[in-house]
């Protein structure tokens, strides 16, 4: 399976629809999975923004038509029925297989996702034509009770869309980063899975993303991994089967 990382660095408007859709026609041809960050289409900082630049997923027929040659996972700012979702999108053979809505909004420090977004409530699998994934955004990771709902779903893939600041500098590293890999290692070894992690990078008001997107094995080794702080877009293959 081929599988290209799209660590990209999201502006606050809807120009990031051309972004995507010109990564993927790029990369179609030489990979099976594309993935892309949390909020990719969007931005992060939205705040008001989001009555605006919110899209219906009717508009996103072109992502379902590249999808006939590539499957797509991509974090987007979501309007049903004037309810604002933070999702991931998983598009595939032409629609959209499946869709994930961020449970845990964080509403605390810098983050203030609770305001604006609102919450799902249910973690699920679905079967694609490489096994069985589940979907995570971010926050959603962090918790231990979501740990327990993976462990039940069995999946084959878990695929992170994140939108993480850099915070902790310390002279061996970022403290978050350590966080977020110890977190990834336990969830590959606790799902016998392997995990798909993508980070944005670029900063908005202030706020620094740090990037560092990889691939893990089942064991919790790391396959392939992104650097910090740089846009960019690999493809990486991983063989064997779970």
């Amino acid at each position: 399976m081929r599988i290209t990382l799209a660590q990209t660095s999201p502006r606050l408007n809807r120009s990031n629809l051309q972004e995507v859709l010109s990564l993927v026609a790029l990369h179609k041809d030489k990979s099976d999975l594309i993935v892309f960050p949390e909020l990719a289409l969007n931005g992060y900082i939205l705040q008001d923004k989001l009555f605006e630049d919110a899209w219906d997923v009717e508009e996103l027929g072109e992502l379902a038509k590249l999808s006939l040659d590539v499957d797509i996972v991509v974090g987007a700012a979501i309007n049903e029925a004037k309810k604002f979702k933070n999702k991931a999108l998983y598009f595939s053979k032409g629609s959209l297989l499946s869709a994930h809505t961020k449970v845990h909004l964080p509403n605390y420090g810098m983050f203030e996702e609770a305001r604006y977004f609102s919450a799902g409530d249910v973690f699920e699998s679905f079967l694609t034509s490489y096994g069985r994934v589940s979907m995570l955004v971010c926050e959603d990771m962090w918790h231990e009770s979501v740990h327990h709902d993976l462990i039940a779903q069995d999946p084959d893939y878990v695929i992170v869309l994140v939108a993480s600041p850099a915070r902790g500098f310390e002279a061996d590293g970022l403290v978050i980063e350590k966080k977020w890999y110890n977190i990834l290692h336990k969830v590959a070894l606790e799902c016998d899975a392997r995990i798909i992690f993508v980070n944005r990078v670029g900063f908005e008001d202030g706020l620094g993303f740090w990037g560092g997107s990889c691939i893990l094995e089942r064991d919790g080794t790391t396959l392939h991994k992104l650097p910090k702080f740089d846009t960019a877009v690999e493809t990486f293959e991983i063989k064997g089967k779970r």
